[in-house]
């Protein structure tokens, strides 16, 4: 194995297509592995917990995989600047809240305090499309990004965090839309980087980058 490839560890609770991720990932350059295993993802020098789905399915599939604890420190430890690199994608980036009204009943991380909310009346539902992003002055996540930038979306809801500074990318879908959010070294995107072609892919290289 190349030295120079970080290991990542992408989150392994069985929901969705996360073998997508992986790929991704180790197309731009990591040491991605699938799993569930504490000790390796301990040993990891970045975390990424992709999502599709039902917020409260994805929330119970976390539980289940016995991850929502090593999910929350190693998110809440990378916010504070202390910890590795930590990607949350989709629902990934909706499950670091404290709830959406998709799942009332279903307690998020809590590592980004705010909720995730329906999109607004008057648009399709979900927004599955190519958007364009309008980034924060100096996101961490636009680096090497044309001007403009295109994702591609998938999503009936979206994430109001309470601190406006944690948004650092929005899109316009019926209202303004948290596209990505950003603390120190936690990131998070709604739109699909896998799936967003040479953009998308740009943006994990960024990624894998902070984790070597």
């Amino acid at each position: 194995m190349n030295d120079d490839r970080p290991l990542v560890a992408v989150l392994d609770y069985g929901i969705g297509n996360l073998r997508s991720a992986q790929k991704a990932l180790e197309r731009e350059g990591a040491d991605a592995r699938l799993t569930s295993d504490h000790g390796l993802i301990a040993d990891a020098a970045g975390v990424v917990l992709p999502g599709v789905g039902a917020f409260g399915r994805c929330m119970e599939a976390l539980s289940d995989a016995g991850l929502t604890d090593v999910a929350r420190s190693a998110a809440t430890a990378a916010a504070a600047g202390e910890g590795r690199p930590f990607l949350g994608v989709c629902v990934g980036l909706q499950m670091l809240f404290d709830g959406s009204d998709e799942s009332p009943d279903a307690a998020g991380l809590g590592v980004v305090g705010g909720r995730v909310e329906l999109l607004p009346e008057g648009v399709k539902r979900p927004q599955m499309q190519w958007n364009v992003l309008r980034w924060s002055e100096g996101s961490p996540l636009a680096v090497g990004q044309p001007d403009p930038t295109w994702m591609y979306f998938v999503h009936s809801f979206w994430a109001r965090p309470t601190e406006a500074g944690d948004v650092t990318a929005t899109c316009e879908y019926g209202t303004e839309v948290t596209a990505a959010i950003a603390r120190d070294r936690l990131w998070a995107t709604q739109f699909h980087p896998e799936k967003s072609g040479a953009n998308g892919l740009r943006l994990l290289q960024t990624f894998v980058t902070t984790c070597r």
